[in-house]
């Protein structure tokens, strides 16, 4: 066997495959999401305590 069909991934398998990239790049999605609102909270955090040393 030689050209396109060793190349080709038999059509469910293709499915699969697609849609566990899209799973993955969902889930980098949701943590870079997540990473952001928590270095947000963290800074917010800081930014009330040091008001509280200050008053």
């Amino acid at each position: 066997m030689s050209g396109p069909s060793l190349r080709r991934l038999d059509p469910e398998r293709y499915r699969r495959r697609v849609q566990l990239l899209a799973e993955m790049a969902e889930a980098q999605s949701l943590r870079t999401r997540v990473a952001l609102r928590r270095a947000r909270m963290d800074r917010l955090r800081e930014i009330i305590a040091e008001r509280k040393r200050i008053a």
